[in-house]
């Protein structure tokens, strides 16, 4: 029993390190954007969109990404994002000019949306129903990881005294890279893929008896069931007819709450909102490594926790620290009785929030409520309703809290928490420890 636990570890670690790599390139452009302006003499505009880049290839590459691990597997779209991430860090750091840059940082940016659109997804299918929670919460681990060590990448290379060492700190990130993609040749294709789209029951069963071992009889006869019902009927239109349209409706209201709870705005904006406040340059900087450590704790917390007390659980904690610290945070801004130098505090526990509730629980909802065959198609909905709201805060923020304020700000932030706490308590339904093909019964019994 052991081996089998060992082995769906190795696999799930393996897929979840796509996650990694995407915090890793999410975050590594940070040591380098400064020496881009100067060296390329580029404007404040040119700038932004060389930064940007990435972020627009990540809303395209959730956009598409479920189209060819719909068609082709979602083994091979995970061999395929790790050679974009390859690529990607090689030929930024080689660049030699802005638009050949903005190229290849785009091609990273595919490889960060198609892989949260297929990791959470393959881990998903090959997970035993117990452990699932816990194990697509890895790939949230990892991204944490990720932007944790590009930042420690960027400070050694940055302090080594190198030339043009903003190329290393890109290039640097071909090494994980390569391990990855070499890694994912060794897990095998998924067995709910297998079945849903290739009808091969045989092979489905063999990777299901070394994962899941307990459940594979129970699992095979339901997928095989699901295959059969809705077998020749599936496109991307199927997300919005009759039968699964609530569910979509719960893939696009968790990303939709993810991103108005003001977490991307935070994580991007943490250093202007701590000296808007009031605190010195030097101390919002510090303030930052304390979200990054805060991050990584609590997303440790939530990954223990998401199959023993349920996603729903995690949703409430995470729903309630959401709205007590914005609501801090906003009072706060608008003079209240608690000082500025509590700010950080605020956030710490605004960041702890996120982390053990949304942060945790957002890939594995996604990837556990769809049908085998509409996975695909509904965990790239989810991704992309999440990255293009990312994109668009991130756009507005500075705009907003220039010309209105962060106080109106973090109050809109949590009355949309207040929102999101009721749509926990009232709607969202729990899928802990029942395997995918019982939460299809469920759900398409309950809400549908």
């Amino acid at each position: 029993m052991q081996q089998h636990k060992n082995y769906v570890l190795f696999l799930s670690i393996t897929a979840a390190l796509g996650g990694f790599l995407f915090g890793f390139d999410t975050a590594v452009i940070s040591g380098a954007e400064r020496d881009i302006q100067v060296i390329w003499q580029l404007s404040d505009w040119s700038h932004g969109l060389a930064v940007a880049m990435a972020l627009y290839g990540t809303v395209i590459g959730a956009l598409f990404g479920g189209i060819p691990a719909d068609k082709f597997g979602r083994k091979v779209s995970l061999f395929w994002i790790g050679i974009l991430y390859l690529v990607s860090a090689i030929g930024s750091a080689m660049a030699p000019d802005v638009n050949t840059f903005m190229f290849f940082r785009f091609l990273g940016g595919l490889g960060v949306g198609a892989s949260s659109v297929v990791a959470p997804m393959y881990i998903s299918e090959i997970a035993p129903a117990a452990r699932r929670g816990q194990l697509v919460a890895l790939y949230q681990f990892n991204i944490v990881f990720g932007i944790l060590m590009a930042y420690f990448s960027n400070y050694l290379i940055g302090t080594a005294n190198l030339a043009e060492a903003w190329r290393w700190m890109l290039g640097v990130e071909a090494i994980p890279a390569l391990i990855y993609s070499i890694l994912i040749l060794r897990v095998p294709k998924s067995p709910r893929w297998l079945i849903a789209k290739k009808q091969d029951f045989e092979n489905a069963r063999v990777i299901l008896t070394k994962t899941d071992p307990e459940g594979v009889e129970e699992a095979m006869q339901l997928a095989i069931a699901e295959s059969k019902e809705i077998k020749g009927k599936v496109s991307f239109t199927n997300l919005f007819h009759s039968k699964y349209r609530k569910i979509t409706f719960f893939a696009f209201l968790i990303a939709f709450f993810n991103q108005v709870s003001g977490i991307n705005a935070i994580i991007y904006f943490a250093p202007r909102i701590f000296e808007s406040a009031g605190i010195a340059t030097e101390d919002a900087l510090l303030s930052t490594i304390g979200i990054g450590f805060i991050n990584l704790v609590a997303t440790m917390a939530g990954l223990y926790f998401i199959d023993k007390l349920g996603r729903k659980k995690l949703m409430y904690i995470g729903s309630v620290g959401y709205i007590i610290s914005l609501s801090l945070m906003a009072y706060s801004y608008f003079g209240g009785a608690v000082g500025p130098h509590l700010l950080p505090y605020f956030v710490f526990i605004f960041i702890a929030a996120h982390a053990i509730g949304q942060g945790s629980v957002i890939w594995v909802f996604i990837s556990e409520i769809f049908p085998n065959e509409l996975r695909a198609y509904g965990q790239s909905l989810g991704s992309f309703t999440h990255w293009i709201l990312a994109a668009v805060i991130a756009n507005l923020f500075p705009y907003f809290a220039s010309n209105f304020g962060a106080g109106y700000i973090f109050a809109f932030f949590a009355a949309m928490m207040v929102l999101q706490l009721l749509w926990v308590a009232f709607r969202m339904p729990e899928t802990k420890g029942r395997s995918l093909e019982e939460i299809q019964q469920d759900l398409q019994k309950k809400y549908v």
